[in-house]
């Protein structure tokens, strides 16, 4: 079960399936959307057999019986799965709002994280998602606790964008093979504005 075919979690599961010594052709793909379709897919039909998923759907799998293969960071290596993008001439125009929306992230995350506000923080998560307390406790563990924790300042990783690119040459054979240095795609200076200008 994927999203699409060609995304990142699609990407993720290709390689662990590969590395197990399934290739494509071996199993069949199904884009059936999010993380919530993609739960809601294998839950109703067992030939629905894999898919990433990613807390909490992950802990929401585990109670209805589905078995955990463990982390596909594990299997492959660090990777940057979150982000949110712009282009690059829009940045330029709108620099000023692209600051602050990061500099709100960053804020977000830290109250988020910050031990004071874990009692709202998973009543949040319980309210907003659905979640049963069990859930939403087991999701804000893996989102403060290292190395599984959400990024410090929402911090881009630039090892697991390396491995982003590396993935999607090796298993979509772009670029020839050989991954792009990421500068080509990646301008963190409105990213450090941002922090810069946090108090």
């Amino acid at each position: 079960m994927v999203d699409a075919p060609n995304t990142a979690y699609a990407l993720l599961l290709y390689k662990v399936l590969k590395d197990s010594g399934l290739n494509k052709g071996d199993y069949v793909v199904k884009p059936v959307g999010g993380t919530t379709a993609r739960l809601d897919a294998m839950t109703k039909d067992k030939a629905n057999a894999a898919g990433v998923l990613n807390p909490p759907f992950s802990f929401r799998a585990k109670e209805a019986g589905l078995k955990d293969m463990g982390a596909a960071a594990k299997a492959i290596g660090a990777y940057q799965a979150g982000g949110a993008f712009v282009m690059r001439e829009w940045a330029k125009a709108n620099s000023d709002a692209l600051v602050r929306y990061i500099s709100a992230y960053v804020e977000g995350s830290r109250w988020a994280l910050d031990p004071a506000n874990k009692a709202e923080a998973l009543a949040l998560l319980a309210d907003r998602l659905k979640l049963s307390p069990q859930v939403a406790a087991q999701t804000y563990a893996v989102a403060t606790d290292p190395p599984d924790s959400i990024a410090k300042d929402a911090k881009f990783d630039m090892e697991g964008f390396k491995n982003v690119l590396k993935l999607r040459a090796e298993i979509e054979g772009q670029w020839g093979g050989n991954p792009p240095p990421p500068e080509k795609y990646v301008d963190l200076s409105y990213y450090h504005r941002a922090v810069s200008g946090i108090r």
